[in-house]
């Protein structure tokens, strides 16, 4: 009797602590099967793919290893495992090129191969569904896009005719440092750099400056925001099951809000192009065509061979903006920066710019044909401070060979 009732409560205390048994030791076996399978599938691929690449983590990959400075990260990682090497941004395989020879492979040797881009949420929110030229995926659209772009936009002629329009706005900031000297006020070379960069790029691509007055200076606002967001990593693209965490700390709202009002600030820059146009009876002046002048005409012509819609318009503009403002006039803001900290650089290229220009008040773009010490002082601005540290990334379409 003492037998079977000790039975009977050795069995009531196994059945009753069994549920704190099952929680404690399943998740572990499911941790070590998790670990195992990790382990032999990176065996693996390390075994199929001979790219040197760092120990990885579980669902994090090597994004740890980035840091707040990911350029700096990367760099002290190819030191160690070489100028091509394999990391994986949660699930996603990424090839690191770090090296002159390595790139020219990557984009001269087997360009058609690296031509195409991964998919970007950010880049879907803001560029219309990545319709631009820099993030849209290869094919077709984009190589119309480009060949537009190339001839209509960017080509020798079309950038010569805008001489008067840079001319302008260097002689309107050199007055504006006049004044700001003469007064013996503080001057802040970044909004000076920001300012006439911008205006420059507005009044080529929109025909007009957009800085002064309520809509001029909300424009400049959520502009500066767009490339905040532009450089901003959604960590759904690398973990898809994470993709949550953009809704939860608002990083989609705020590019869905800045998409929709830079769409409805150009849709009213191109609708008051059409009135203009509608007003002179549709004439083009391509010396006073801005880059909204010059894709309306491409649409209506069809000038390019393919039909362009609005949306590409403005994809294509957004474009433009991107590429000509920050990259600009970080470099200029750099390049002063390093010259008040070298007195003799500053003298020796306040020398040349003298002697150039001798007894004329302005410099004209025929004199930096011969300031071959300003081009030493640009390009060492731009080797110790580059404006984009990492470059859009580019997706393999096949197979290819590098480095053996």
């Amino acid at each position: 009797m003492f037998t079977f009732l000790q039975s009977s409560l050795s069995q009531e205390s196994f059945y009753s602590s069994f549920p704190m048994l099952f929680f404690t030791i399943f998740p572990l076996f499911l941790s070590l099967l998790f670990i195992i399978k990790w382990y032999f599938n990176n065996s693996s691929v390390r075994q199929k793919n001979s790219l040197p690449s760092p120990p990885r983590l579980p669902l994090l990959g090597n994004l740890h290893q980035l840091g707040l400075f990911p350029h700096r990260s990367l760099q002290n990682l190819s030191h160690k495992y070489g100028p091509l090497m394999l990391l994986y941004f949660g699930k996603v395989p990424v090839i690191i090129v770090s090296s002159a020879d390595a790139a020219r492979k990557i984009m001269k040797t087997h360009d058609f191969v690296f031509s195409d881009r991964p998919q970007r949420k950010i880049f879907d929110i803001l560029l219309y569904g990545s319709k631009d030229m820099v993030s849209c995926a290869y094919g077709e659209y984009w190589i119309q896009v480009r060949s537009l772009s190339v001839l209509h936009l960017l080509s020798n002629k079309r950038v010569r005719s805008y001489r008067h329009v840079r001319e302008e706005e260097t002689a309107r900031m050199m007055e504006y440092i006049k004044k700001s000297c003469s007064c013996a006020s503080p001057l802040n070379l970044t909004e000076l750099c920001s300012t006439v960069t911008n205006d420059i790029i507005c009044r080529v691509a929109l025909g007009k400056r957009y800085r002064e007055g309520i809509r001029g200076k909300k424009f400049q606002e959520v502009f500066l925001e767009f490339g905040e967001l532009l450089g901003t990593v959604c960590i759904g693209d690398y973990i898809p099951w994470l993709d949550w965490l953009g809704k939860v700390n608002g990083l989609y709202r705020r590019a869905e809000k800045c998409a929709k009002y830079l769409d409805e600030f150009i849709e009213q820059v191109i609708e008051e192009h059409i009135s203009h146009r509608l007003r002179n009876g549709n004439v083009d002046n391509e010396e006073q065509s801005d880059f909204v002048d010059v894709l309306l005409s491409v649409q209506k012509t069809n000038a390019s061979g393919f039909p362009i819609d609005r949306t590409a318009i403005k994809a294509l503009i957004l474009d433009m903006f991107v590429g000509g403002t920050d990259t600009t006039y970080t470099v200029l803001e750099w390049a002063m920066a390093e010259l008040f900290r070298h007195e003799t650089v500053m003298r020796k290229l306040q020398d040349e710019v003298r002697t150039v220009v001798g007894n004329r008040t302005h410099v004209t773009e025929e004199d930096l044909v011969n300031m071959n010490y300003l081009k030493a002082v640009i390009k060492e601005t731009l080797r110790l401070h580059v404006p984009i540290t990492l470059l859009v990334p580019r997706k393999s379409m096949e197979d290819v060979k590098l480095n053996g």
